[in-house]
């Protein structure tokens, strides 16, 4: 594979890329933020897309009544089926005593032809009694299903938050959720803006402890996850679960070291139906639950775990092999690969540098895209070999966020910091 470089935006603002999912499903248009650096999501105050041939930026969102407190927005991904945007949005009564923060957050959509409109996806009660189907927190890093019907994301709840700050064996834990099209969610509005109704069900899919057992399954933190395969993937019987996510969880080893582990959460089709004694929407003594039929349950079982930048876990369309970051013997990144159903980790980059950023499979399942020595680079998962996209840059140069294949797998995008005389910016790059 060929690739020549591309500066697509050249404006003295930041242009932050998610991890993923930022092309349109025609690949004509790319999504980003307007954040000049990593976090910052509450100070930021537009959503942007520019289109990929010409250039053309266009406005899809802007907050009112933004300050450095919020509401903010951020975290941009395109739906691979429409032409909708989904971002993260701050509560939108956000202020200095109430500014943005894990919990005060959910996913907010836009049409592209309808810009400025914002459409409710998750729907927000934090006031008891609570509604099952709506969280009581904040949503965060939203990725869109291959089918564009499903989303998921991480979560923290406030209700918890506010429990912890009286209660010192209570804590908000970061936990995995998912939204789905299965029926509106209306919420009591008391006009404090703290609440929203949703055009989805939104649940919690994943259990989290306080305190693990060391060298249990247990964990106290659900984070960085992604779908697993456009279809899900086989079981050793031969059946095929259609929907599943993979996420990263921390816990406890022998010695109580904490330790980041690969799980499996198996989703059922059906997420309205609550477990016998655990409500899906949790009480105001307990987090909320996950639904009736979903089984979580752990697959790898190392020494030191994932281990790298932060990213998220990515699978080819088949479904096949879970990807994540961790140290090979000689202590370099690279990325490794585990079945969803367990069983032998596989290294699937062999390569002198250390990987610096987010990594995704090709829409061919064949290449691994992203940026190690402060280059672009891509791996033939049938060969091994790997190659340089882009010249080594300097240290304020390299390639930054995530590094994102388009819908066909012709181009590939990421960020560069471009400093001028007005000065550093975060601008999008293309290859192609």
């Amino acid at each position: 594979m060929n690739f020549s470089e591309h500066q697509l935006t050249f404006d003295t603002k930041g242009h932050t890329i998610h991890n993923n999912q930022a092309f349109s499903p025609t690949d004509e248009w790319l999504v980003y933020d307007t954040r000049n650096q990593d976090g910052g999501i509450g100070g930021t105050a537009a959503i942007e897309m520019v289109n990929v041939k010409t250039g053309e930026i266009r406005l899809l969102y802007q907050t009112t009544n933004q300050t450095e407190f919020g509401p903010g927005v951020g975290a941009a991904t395109f739906s691979p089926t429409q032409n909708r945007v989904l971002f993260i949005h701050g509560v939108r009564n956000a202020n200095q005593q109430k500014p943005y923060d894990f919990d005060r957050r959910t996913g907010v959509a836009i049409d592209i032809d309808q810009p400025g409109k914002p459409i409710f996806l998750d729907a927000r009660n934090v006031k008891p009694p609570f509604t099952p189907g709506a969280l009581r927190g904040g949503t965060h890093a939203h990725y869109w299903s291959a089918d564009g019907q499903w989303i998921s994301f991480t979560y923290n709840d406030h209700h918890m938050n506010v429990l912890s700050k009286t209660n010192p064996a209570v804590k908000d834990l970061r936990v995995v959720g998912v939204m789905a099209p299965l029926g509106k969610v209306s919420v009591p509005d008391d006009g404090s803006l703290e609440n929203n109704p949703g055009e989805l069900f939104s649940v919690v899919v994943t259990k989290a402890t306080e305190n693990p057992k060391p060298g249990s399954d247990e964990i106290d933190k659900a984070f960085d996850e992604g779908w697993i395969g456009s279809n899900g993937y086989l079981k050793p019987d031969g059946t095929r679960q259609k929907r599943a996510i993979a996420f990263q969880g921390n816990v406890r080893n022998k010695e109580g070291k904490t330790i980041t582990e690969i799980f499996v959460v198996d989703l059922p089709d059906d997420l309205t139906q609550a477990a016998e004694g655990q409500p899906l929407e949790g009480t105001e003594t307990s987090r909320p639950n996950p639904p009736k039929g979903v089984q979580q349950r752990r697959i790898t079982f190392t020494e030191h775990g994932a281990e790298g930048p932060r990213h998220w876990l990515r699978t080819p369309p088949d479904g096949s092999v879970i990807g994540f970051l961790a140290k090979d013997p000689s202590g370099t990144i690279q990325i490794f690969g585990v079945s969803p159903n367990g069983g032998a980790i596989r290294q699937l980059t062999r390569q002198p540098f250390s990987i610096q950023t987010t990594f995704n499979f090709s829409p061919d399942g064949r290449w691994l895209a992203y940026a190690a020595d402060n280059s672009v680079f891509i791996t033939d998962l049938q060969t091994g070999d790997f190659k340089r996209l882009t010249p080594r840059s300097s240290d304020d140069a390299k390639p930054w966020n995530g590094v994102v294949w388009s819908n066909q797998g012709d181009q590939i995008a990421y960020n560069r910091y471009v400093t001028t005389e007005k000065g550093r910016f975060l601008q999008m790059f293309l290859l192609k």
